[in-house]
């Protein structure tokens, strides 16, 4: 077996958990940053800056056993770079929207991108983590590779934990191969008709990786050996379409969101058909997101969201005091607790996710 590859880098915990440690002490909140290309996703926070980025670097990396560890102060772009360069990738596809994007800031938002529905989310991705918590110890969850399953639902608790819970310093993650061929299409449909047609394909063996629906046009991708991917090619018709719209799309490029209203990201049922929702819609995720540019209040999004099993996050700074949906009694209580485990004093991000965290 070839050996895990290492990489050069920084290990800064030391002075990440002295630092941790001084605001313990001092009962000072902190707010954790890494390359700050998220930090308009949330409620504002208040606090001593806690700057991961130092701490950064692959600690290792076996592409036989599709697993790589990392630390959480790492480019995104570095670790894109050096998984492509053996042929493999994070299926996740999690967004970047910076140049700066980390690897922590990955896991602490837990946003995934177009290939979601098909091979999970960033969470699905995660062996094992690293954390220092709110009573000054630097933890160990989880393991390094995918038969090991101790500790999987905390560490996976700490995707779209917004720093909440503590401060991830190091994160172990499966990866996988990229895929042969790749092809991308356009075809003309409605919304109404694209839905149906994407439920009816989910059911048969076709390599769709990707599906969205804007202005009357219902965009896929393609993903597998040739074979596959040239007769789906066949079958499915339409014209063919540039691969570069799906990081468009991820990063947030398109026309659509050039759109000065503020921005909503719905997240519901994959079988919730056409919504009459209020505002510009683009169907992401083959219609689990829906990403919606809207003057419409907050209750009346939410109220829509909500009547399809879903809820409605607003990615547009200032809008409402709670861009995340609010919580119902049980699941808020459980937050808390959660939250009083790993952080009794309230140090790390408080208020990010909600003004009672």
């Amino acid at each position: 077996m070839v050996a895990a590859q290492q990489f050069p880098g920084c290990d800064a915990s030391a002075a990440l958990l002295e630092q941790v440690n001084q605001a313990l002490v001092s009962a000072t909140p902190l707010r954790i940053q890494g390359g700050n290309s998220k930090a308009f996703l949330g409620r504002p926070v208040s606090g001593e800056v806690l700057d991961s980025r130092a701490h950064r670097g692959i600690v290792s990396y076996d592409p036989t056993e599709l697993v790589v560890t990392v630390r959480a102060g790492t480019p995104l772009t570095e670790l894109e770079a050096a998984l492509d360069a053996a042929g493999q990738m994070l299926t996740c596809e999690a967004p970047h929207f910076g140049a700066a994007a980390t690897v922590g800031g990955m896991l602490a938002v837990g946003l995934s991108g177009p290939r979601r529905p098909w091979s999970g989310a960033v969470r699905d991705m995660v062996l094992g983590t690293r954390l220092i918590t709110g009573h000054g110890k630097h933890l160990r969850f989880g393991g390094e590779v995918m038969k090991n399953v101790a500790g999987y639902d905390l560490s996976r608790l700490l995707a779209g934990s917004y720093g909440c819970l503590g401060l991830i310093t190091e994160v172990s993650l499966k990866v996988l191969p990229k895929p042969r061929a790749c092809l991308s299409l356009s075809l003309q449909l409605d919304c109404a008709t694209a839905l149906t047609k994407l439920a009816e394909w989910g059911q048969q063996p076709l390599p769709i990786s990707a599906a969205s629906h804007s202005g009357g046009v219902l965009q896929l991708r393609l993903e597998g050996g040739e074979g596959s991917v040239a007769a789906a090619r066949e079958r499915l018709g339409g014209e063919q379409l540039d691969s570069g719209y799906w990081a468009d799309l991820n990063e947030q490029r398109l026309d659509f969101f050039a759109d000065p209203r503020p921005l909503w990201r719905l997240s519901v049922p994959i079988n919730a058909g056409v919504l009459s929702l209020p505002g510009e819609q683009l169907l992401d995720w083959a219609g689990a997101q829906r990403w919606l540019k809207s003057d419409a209040d907050a209750a009346s999004i939410r109220a829509i969201a909500s009547a399809a099993g879903g809820h409605a996050s607003c990615f547009t700074t200032g809008v409402c005091d709670s861009p995340f949906q609010p919580l119902a009694a049980p699941l808020l209580r459980y937050h808390r607790q959660l939250k009083a485990q790993l952080d009794p004093k309230g140090i790390f991000n408080p208020g990010r996710l909600y003004a009672q965290l």
